[in-house]
Parts: C-alpha cells; structure tokens; sequence
C-alpha cells in the first residue's frame, strides 16, 4: 500500500468534518458541500478497503490516486477558506462558491471516470448521475433578474440595505447631538417661511452633506403645509440642459405639465400670474455656475427658490444663503460608527484612540465618513492602523477641501480587489447626477472584465455596500421588490470625480479611460495634442452637444470595447474613429436634448464587427436599407425614448438577417410603435424581450409562439395592448411574464399553461382584469404573481395549492420618477 493512500483517507476524513460544517454556516457553499458530502462518504470505505488489502496498485493506477490524493489536499484548503470568509464578502463567497463547484466536478470526474474503472471497480461500485444536478449558479441569477423568489437575492437585499440606510439618515442625520445639520433645517425654514427673501441658498464644500439637507427640508411638515404641498426638487448638475430644465421648471410651477415635459421650451414668462396664494418651493440642486443659475430663476408670486451649490452666489442673485458646517467630533464619530460598526458609539472592544484618529483624517465630511467607515468595517487592527497611517500620509492642509476629499477618499478605492476597483472607475463614464440603468452597467462590466453577469451582480452588491454606488429603485415599483428592470446605479457626484481623478492618471495616450467630466463644445484640447499616436484606451466616454464631420479628431484606438457618447443636439455625426475601433464591444449613445436626434454617418456600423452591445437614448433610428450588413455578433439592443417608426415598425425588415445572434432586445418609452415587425418571431436565438412603455402599441405578432426561446416577455405600460397572442401558450421556455400597468388587458391566453418554465407573473395596475383562464392552474413552475388586491381575488383557488404564492405591493403615490 502506498503512503498516498493513506494520506487520502486521512484527507478525506478531515475534509468531510469541514464540508459538514460549511453545509450548515454557508448558503452559497451549501449545495457543492453536500454533494461533495455524499461522494465523500462513498469514497472512504473504498479507501479503507484498499489500505486493508495490501496490495500495491500498478504505477499509472497509482499516479491517478496521487492527483485524487492532491484534490483532496486542494479542498481541504479550499474548506478552510470558505469557512474563514466573512458574509458580508459577497464578491469572495461567490469565487470560493465556483470553486466548490469545480472541486464538486473534479470528484464525479473521479467516480465516473477511468479511475473508477480501473482502480476501484473491483472494490466498489459507485453510480452518480451528474445529469440530474440542478444547475444552481444558474438559477441564482435568473431568481435574481426577475425576482421570482420573492426578494430577488443578493441585488433584492442590496437594494434593502440601502432604503434602511436612507431611512437611518432621515431619523438621525439631523439629529446627531450637535450644530450641523439640524441648525441648518432651523435656520433655512426661518428664510423660507418669511416673505423677505424669494431665492435663498444651501453652500459648502461637496460631499458635507448639502443636498441631504435640502432633501430634508422638502420632507418638513411646517414647509410642506406652508407651500401647499407644491414642493419640487430638481437637480441642475455641470452640464445642464437650460431649455429643458426651464420648460421643466414652467411645467412644475405653473401646474402645466404637458408644458414641463414637452420637446420644445417656450420662452419662459417671467410674469406669470398664478396668484399670490399659490405658493411654490423649487429646489435647485447641484448649480454650478451664475450664469445658469440666473436663466433658471423665475419671478412668479409666491414662488421660492432654494438653491444649493458648492458656490456661494451674490445678493444680488440669492438674497440669502447657509454656509453648511462640517461635522462637529460629535456628530462624526458617531456618523462613522454607524458605517464601520452598526452603532452609534465606539464598541468597547475596539481601539478608541485609534478610531478616533481615523475619524479625523476623515475631516469630518460626512462623505468620507460613510465611504471609509463602510470600508474598514469588520477589518482587523493591523488593517485599520494601516488605513490610519495612509489617511495621515493625504494632502497637506494648505490644499482645497475638495482635494483633501478626494485623496481621503481614494484610500477606499486602493482597498477594492483589483476587479471591483476597475469596475468603481468605469462609473465615470456615465454623465453625473443621472441614474445608470442596471442593463448598461452589467453589459459593460461583462464586455470589459470577462465576467459572466452573476460576477458582475456580486461587484455591485460590493460596491453598494461599501457606499461608493447607490442602489436605486424605481418609485413606482411599490415595496416588493420585482425585478431588476426596476433598480438602477446613482453615484454621488464627488465619488464620480473621484473616479476620473484616478483615471486620469498617467500620460493621455496610455490611460485605460479617455473620460470627459463634462459637456463641452468639442473634443479636449490634450486629446488634440496627442492624436498622432495611438490611443490605449479600453473605455472611452465623450460629453458633447452638436458634432459635424469636421468637429471630429482622427483618433485611432485599437484597444478600446466601449464607447460612450453622451450629447445634446437634434443631430449627430457619427465619430469616424469608429472605423479605428475594430475590438468595439458595446455602443452607446445617449442623447441628453429635449427632442430626438438624427443619426449622421450610420454606415460605420458595418465595420463594428465585434459589436455585442447597443444602446440607443432619444434617437430618430434611420431607416434600414435591404443592404445593411449584418452585424452577426451583436447579442443586445436597447432602445429608449426612440423614433423608430421608419425602421422597425416596417414589416418588411428582415431581423433575423440583420441580427442573426440577438438574444436580448428591449424598447422602452418608444415613439410611435404601433406594432411589432413579423420577422421578429423568426429570431430564434432570442431569449428576452421587453417592450415597455410603449402607448402607441396595440398589438403583438401572431406567431409570437414561435419564438422557442424566449425567457423573459415583458410588456409593462402598454396602455393601449389589450390581449396577447394565443400563441403565448406554446413559449415552453418563458420563464417571466410582465404585463403590469396594460390598464386595458381583459385577460390573459387560454393557452398560458402551455408555460411550462413560467415561474413568475406581474400584473399589477390591471383594473380590466376580469377573469383567469382555467389552464393557470396548471402552470407547474408558478411560484409568483405580483398583482393588486382587486385581481388577487382571481387567484384563491390556485393559491389553495401554492400558500403565499400572491404579493400585493403597498401602493406608491409618489410622482419623484417623472424627473427621470
């Protein structure tokens, strides 16, 4: 008998007390333990059989129980570090959670394979049928997306953290025992309840906490009884939109809001009369400069304007303004004993001196305190001492505040794994104080980092809880949580400036990100001056208004896989450099003006052909010639608030042709989609469709069955869709029907128990729902319908057979996503 031999059996007999104990502490270990459980119990009486018989095995017999021996070895430590993982890693539980898997493999390769046969067939028979196994990672992700088992997982739980966070800020932010902000609220509701002042003002440095405040004062009770309950905040940001925020802001004060969300602005009438007794208080959020600032003032009796800005304006224009204070060492303390520890003091098993002497290389900002805070929470002494020493080593005090900021922020980010801190740097790309819709984000990170999506949900879980992005979710999605259509990303905008602070490292032509922070008239000038050398850029974002051919640079970038082109015009010529582009991975343009653009220069999209990815926002969609050539990689298109009238609403136009390996396509708020295109049905490679929004809309393909694939079919907000399809029944692999807020569907296809994947159903805001067809009860994977009390009456008797298979979301009365 061989000495490995013996250490196997001894490493089997350990690695199965640690699988044990991961079975019960680690849910996303737990499956692959088990598993690796009831191999492992098969496997030792095998090997006790094989020490007792003496016998020496055949050399290539023997190495093939060496490597099982080394696998074993291999698990034993793997075991050791799952158990040793904090929960709150998610990012590293699901690493060492792939891991288990891979290890799960290698033992069945074991069972299964010529080792079995030969080694151990006359010994011990073992039948494993790996067939069977459910594939769970799989799973996860899918439960996650259209949060079919109720809370939708990491990303639901996520998002539940972050509304407990805002809610403990409403308690206590202003309530912290000192001056700050609660001195703040009393003195700005002193200016804002007299008839004195008309414009007054919230300055201070960024990230101390001044829209915080602001967002409270809208949430006073004596302020929103004073105004009416006419209380509007809206956010103006560095590259602002002055004619849609002037016909946004007519709209909100005047009451007229086919005005404010029109495409064109009139000229605003400063004069408006709407009576002294209509008072209203608009709130200005992140102003910049005076100049904006003074064509966005409006002089309407009983109007008040407060505005908030890192600047402090003139009399003149504001006739009064609060100077936000730091923290007092109260107040900041106990803000980063909350983030750090979950409490409001200092624990007393921790260093106190040592607590404290981060807390003031934090500056009291509150910012810094809740990124930092998150950051060391449940690290060890050493590491905080190092946090301390590094903080300490920031900028000296001669510097700006924001710049201290900014450095005492960046030790958060040198904390990051390497793949989380590229993935927090790709965040500032995206235009700031926006939302980030969840898709573009998570198609981004996959292009770029090689992941696949539940990797790129565990960065951003990561990342949320460490308070470097926020979770957002759509106000009108109630308090379920439903799917994560209804979740975006916000970033504050001083962790936005951080993230181009740190891409801007290095020489232009050599950084990773080519990032502009705002909208300016062209290209920048250091690009200019280095366009004769290649550019290095993976990731590259532009912020313009109108371009023409001759506005461009010939740039070359060979390297780069997304490009982000954010602008502001009714027209737009394509860059040329796209031609340069040849590992373009994914698209996307987003058209900040109040009207659609025109796309100029359409044929550079027949040499993008790597492109995966395709985003559209606010575009006029050119019509699609017979001749345009196939772009045979690309897997998703989004489509939101486009014309698309002259190219997809014509039957002719062969999809299939043009997109052989779509799998994903979404149309969202689109103008003028009457009805979808046959060809669409002969996509076969597509998996979800989502068209939503949509108001023009009145009917789907016949053959919509046909589309054998199809995962996920949302139809939300399609006022004017009154049925579906019969042959909806036969899309065996539906897994996610959303017909939330069709306010005119009477029911749904007598055939929709031909669904046999169907695991969740919305329909929430379906007044006219009337009756059940009889075959829903026998939809065997149903384990979820989302609707409103009135239509969950329909479901008593299948629910009889399946307890708690209804949720009736708290209804939400709440307009705040219009400014969306």
């Amino acid at each position: 008998m061989a000495v490995t031999d013996f250490f196997a059996g001894e490493i089997a007999t350990e690695l199965l007390k640690q699988l044990i104990t991961i079975s019960r502490k680690s849910a996303s270990c737990r499956s692959s333990a088990e598993q690796l459980i009831v191999y492992i119990r098969e496997l030792l009486p095998i090997i006790q059989e094989i020490k007792l018989t003496g016998n020496e095995l055949p050399q290539h017999r023997q190495r093939q129980l060496d490597t099982f021996s080394q696998a074993l070895s291999g698990g034993l430590e793997l075991a050791n570090k799952v158990l040793n993982s904090p929960r709150w890693n998610v990012y590293r539980n699901i690493r060492l959670a792939r891991k288990m898997e891979k290890l799960e493999k290698t033992i069945s390769r074991f069972m299964e394979g010529p080792v079995q046969a030969h080694v151990l067939a006359d010994v011990h028979h073992v039948r494993v049928d790996m067939e069977e196994r459910f594939d769970r990672l799989e799973w996860q992700l899918g439960a996650m997306k259209i949060g079919a088992d109720g809370d939708g997982g990491w990303l639901g739980a996520a998002v539940k953290r972050v509304e407990e966070e805002q809610r403990w800020c409403e308690d206590n932010l202003v309530n912290l025992g000192g001056t700050g902000l609660e001195l703040g609220k009393m003195k700005l509701k002193q200016m804002l309840l007299t008839e004195e002042f008309s414009v007054v003002g919230i300055h201070g440095i960024g990230g101390i906490g001044k829209t915080t405040l602001a967002r409270e004062i809208c949430k006073d009770e004596e302020i929103k009884s004073y105004f009416n309950n006419r209380v509007f905040f809206l956010t103006v940001s560095q590259s602002p939109n002055v004619e849609q925020l002037r016909s946004r802001i007519l709209g909100m004060v005047t009451g007229n809001t086919i005005v404010g969300h029109g495409d064109r602005s009139p000229q605003m009438n400063l004069r408006y009369d709407v009576g002294a007794s209509a008072r209203v208080l608009l709130v200005l959020d992140d102003v910049w400069t005076q100049s904006v600032l003074e064509q966005l003032l409006i002089k309407i009796p009983g109007c008040k304007i407060l505005v908030v800005s890192r600047l402090k304006f003139p009399p003149s224009v504001v006739n009064c303004s609060y100077e936000l204070d730091l923290l007092t060492e109260n107040e900041a303390v106990s803000l980063f004993c909350h983030f750090a520890f979950g409490q409001m003091s200092i624990p007393l098993d921790a260093d106190k001196e040592l607590v404290k002497q981060v807390v003031d290389e934090c500056k009291r900002l509150p910012l810094a305190l809740k990124v930092i805070g998150a950051s060391l929470k449940g690290q060890s002494e050493m590491f905080w001492t190092s946090a301390k020493n590094r903080l300490s080593r920031g900028q000296p005090l001669c510097e700006s505040h924001e710049v201290q900021l900014l450095e005492r922020m960046k030790l958060s980010i040198d904390y990051l794994s390497e793949r989380e801190r590229e993935c927090f740097l790709d965040l500032g790309a995206f235009p700031e104080d926006k939302r980030i819709p969840l898709d573009i984000l998570i198609n981004m990170w996959v292009e770029l980092h090689d992941i696949d999506e539940q990797e790129a949900f565990a960065v951003l879980v990561q990342l949320s809880d460490k308070n470097l992005l926020t979770l957002v979710k759509d106000a009108r999605a109630g308090d379920k949580y439903s799917s994560y259509y209804e979740i975006s990303v916000y970033q504050h905008d001083v962790l936005r400036d951080l993230a181009i602070h740190l891409s801007n490292v290095g020489s232009v032509n050599q950084r990773r990100r080519l990032l502009m922070p705002r909208r300016e008239a062209g290209l920048p000038k250091d690009w200019e001056r280095h366009v004769d050398e290649p550019f290095s850029a993976r990731v590259i974002s532009i912020h313009t208004g109108e371009m023409s051919e001759m506005d461009w640079l010939r740039m070359d970038c060979p390297k780069t896989e997304v490009l982000v082109l954010n602008f502001a015009s009714d027209g737009y010529f394509l860059p040329p450099f796209l031609d340069n582009m040849p590992k373009l991975r994914a698209l996307i343009l987003i058209n900040c003006s109040t009207s659609n653009s025109v796309l100029h220069n359409t044929t550079v999209f027949s040499s993008l052909t790597n492109l995966r990815s395709l985003w559209f926002e606010k575009i006029s969609l050119p019509l699609l010639p017979d001749t345009t050539i196939p772009l045979k990689n690309l897997q998703k298109v989004s489509l939101v608030l486009c014309d698309i009238s002259k190219s997809v609403n014509r039957s002719a136009v062969d999809l299939p042709h043009l997109f052989p390996r779509l799998s994903e396509l979404t149309m969202d708020h689109c103008i003028n989609l009457t009805e979808l295109p046959s060809s669409i049905c002969q996509m076969q490679t597509l998996k979800s469709l989502s068209v939503t929004n949509c108001d023009s809309l009145q009917e789907l393909p016949s053959d919509l069955g046909k589309l054998s694939f199809l995962q996920i079919l949302r139809l939300s907000a399609c006022p004017n869709l009154r049925r579906l399809p019969p042959g909806v029944g036969n899309l065996i692999q539906l897994k996610y029907l959303d017909v939330s807020q069709c306010v005119n569907m009477g029911c749904l296809p007598e055939g929709i128990g031909g669904c046999a994947s169907l695991e969740k159903i919305d329909m929430r805001e379906c007044p006219q729902m009337r009756s059940l067809p009889v075959s829903v009860a026998s939809l065997p994977s149903l384990r979820r319908v989302i609707c409103d009390e009135e239509v969950s009456w329909l479901w008593k008797d299948v629910e009889k057979g399946r307890p708690g298979l209804c949720q009736v979301p708290q209804e939400c009365f709440t307009l705040d996503w219009l400014a969306e």
